[in-house]
């Protein structure tokens, strides 16, 4: 007997669905939850003391409590925290049939709508589907008792509708924000990867340099060997530095790759070139270029990464500041880094200010990659400012 092919993508979703991943590392614990316990287990009391039909008040309390305290584990035990929960719930439900009058559970129980909202949000595809099934189960035992309570006319339908509705809407929203959150992590990892592509491919320039030095040297030790040894050890100690440069990018150049994706092969540029991106930017804003201290002999891994940050920094400032008149580009160099620091003076209260997209993550993945750092933000009166600090070693220590 064959599958109707109406059948084989809902399989398949399902399918997905029971395979998909917890989300990794959700938080612990945050004040707010703290707050929410804080307010929720008073509130408990109160709500006791001020109400005179809740059947077994003990118990009521004791499962309320269970109840709330249980929320603290809502993200990183979503399956356990719905059954704490739920069962709760249940066992309100038959004690409320035994009493056979008055109301057993406390209002404050309404935190029930929290535990679904964290086990589409947090747990993995089979949990979700798990808790979902137990969820369910719950609200028709919770019917049914309702029911034969008489508290529905009889009709089993109505309350269970209306448990759908209410438990459904958190469901959905922890779904839509998981969703969302994937979906910019996605973005990231994209950018993280692009600029490491670009770096890789810089690097591959720096390391090709290096290399032909020191076969060059190579070539010209040979010859002088010889007639003038003396020029034949100045030739080993050039190969040696040259060699123990192109160690270093090497090194670099793994990091960068370690996704295993291939870099294009193509010239790269330096700090001497950021005077040309300043002319390229246009007439307003104005941007003005400041290059002081020592930046000779840079590696060309952190020349390189001056020219992309400074670059990116300016498009930015050209594009979103809005009413800049100046940007300002600054490259300080000293005996162990080299910094950057783009400042404009557009208006921080325009819409726009703010870059858009993922060129900062770009920006500090580069740094990083290199040992060096990277801070971007609004200024304390108006404008934004980047600053960048790379070690001139270009690699992480």
């Amino acid at each position: 007997m064959t599958t109707p092919r109406t059948m084989v993508p809902m399989r398949d979703s399902i399918r997905s669905l029971l395979a998909q991943p917890r989300v990794p590392d959700p938080p612990v614990r945050v004040w707010r939850d703290w707050v929410l316990v804080g307010v929720l287990v008073p509130v408990a009391f109160l709500e006791l003391l001020l109400r005179d039909d809740v059947v077994w008040p003990l118990l009521a309390l004791t499962l309320a409590i269970s109840s709330i305290v249980s929320l603290l584990w809502r993200r990183t035990y979503p399956l356990a925290v719905v059954v704490i929960v739920f069962g709760a719930v249940t066992v309100a439900s038959i004690a409320a049939a035994v009493g056979g009058a008055g109301e057993f559970g406390l209002y404050v129980t309404v935190v029930v709508v929290l535990p679904p909202y964290a086990l589409f949000r947090w747990a993995s595809g089979r949990d979700a589907a798990i808790g979902m099934g137990f969820i369910v189960t719950v609200a028709v035992i919770n019917s049914v008792i309702a029911a034969m309570n008489g508290s529905t006319t009889g009709v089993i339908l109505e309350p269970l509708i209306g448990s759908a509705v209410f438990l459904a809407l958190p469901a959905a929203l922890g779904t839509l924000v998981r969703y969302e959150a994937n979906a910019r992590a996605n973005e990231v990892d994209k950018a993280k990867l692009l600029e490491r592509e670009q770096l890789a491919r810089e690097l591959h320039d720096s390391v090709a340099h290096h290399v032909s030095a020191i076969v060059i040297q190579a070539q010209a030790g040979h010859t002088v060997a010889a007639a003038h040894p003396d020029a034949a050890a100045d030739a080993l100690a050039v190969i040696e530095e040259e060699a123990s440069r192109t160690l270093a990018e090497m090194r670099v150049m793994v990091g960068a790759l370690r996704d295993d994706h291939a870099a294009d092969l193509g010239p790269q540029r330096g700090v001497a070139d950021i005077e040309r991106l300043a002319s390229n930017a246009g007439s307003v804003p104005i941007v003005e270029v400041l290059v002081t201290g020592d930046l000779d002999d840079l590696p060309p891994s952190v020349d390189a990464a001056i020219y992309r940050l400074a670059q990116e920094s300016i498009t930015n400032a050209v594009r979103h500041a809005r009413d800049a008149a100046r940007v300002e580009v600054r490259v300080t160099g000293d005996d162990a880094s080299v910094q950057l620091t783009v400042t404009d003076d557009g208006n921080p209260n325009e819409p726009g200010q703010t870059p858009s997209g993922y060129g900062i993550v770009g920006m500090e993945e580069r740094a990083t990659l290199l040992g060096g750092t990277l801070d971007a933000g609004p200024n304390q009166r108006r404008g934004w400012t980047v600053t960048a600090v790379i070690p001139k070693s270009g690699s992480a220590t």
